[in-house]
C-alpha cells in the first residue's frame, strides 16, 4: 500500500547536503518513495526555511542546484507543493495558542501540521519530535 510522505525542512537539508550524517538513509527513503509512486508533499513555508538554510550551509552552486532540483520535482509532479493560505495560517495560530506549553515549536511546523491533517498525511520526514508530541497521529520517518 502506498503511503504519502510529508518532507520537513530537516529532510530537505539532509537530502541535499551529502555531509549530513544521515544523508544516505534519508536520501534512499526519498528516492524509494519517488520510485514507488508515493505522494510526496511539502509547503511553501518549509521551502522558505529550506532555501534560507541551503544558501547558508552549502557552496552557492550546490545551493542553486538544490533549488532547481526542487523546482523540477514540483514541475514534474512528483512533489506536491501545498501553500499556506490565509485560512491555514489562521488554523496554525489556533494551534500556536493551544500548544503554548511548547514554545520551541516553530510556526512553520504548525502550518505543516494543519496541512498534513487537512490532506490526510501522517508520515513526516523530520528529526523534529514536536510532530509526535501533539497527539495528531503523526509518525516520524525514517
Amino acid at each position: 500500500m502506498k503511503e504519502a510522505l510529508f518532507i520537513d525542512t530537516w529532510g530537505w537539508i539532509v537530502i541535499h547536503n551529502k555531509r549530513e550524517p544521515r544523508h544516505s538513509a534519508v536520501d534512499a527513503l526519498y528516492r524509494k518513495c519517488r520510485l514507488t509512486g508515493n505522494s510526496i508533499y511539502t509547503t511553501d513555508y518549509v521551502l522558505d526555511e529550506t532555501f534560507t538554510l541551503l544558501f547558508r550551509r552549502l557552496p552557492l552552486p550546490l545551493a542553486e542546484e538544490s533549488v532547481e532540483y526542487l523546482d523540477k520535482a514540483i514541475g514534474r509532479g512528483y512533489l506536491n507543493l501545498e501553500w499556506v493560505s490565509p485560512e491555514r495560517f489562521e488554523e496554525a495560530k489556533v494551534l500556536r495558542l493551544r500548544f503554548r506549553d511548547k514554545p520551541k515549536m516553530s510556526f512553520t511546523d504548525l502550518t505543516s501540521m494543519v496541512i498534513m491533517r487537512e490532506i490526510g498525511v501522517t508520515s513526516i520526514l523530520t528529526d523534529d519530535d514536536h510532530f509526535m508530541q501533539i497527539g495528531m497521529g503523526f509518525k516520524k520517518m525514517p
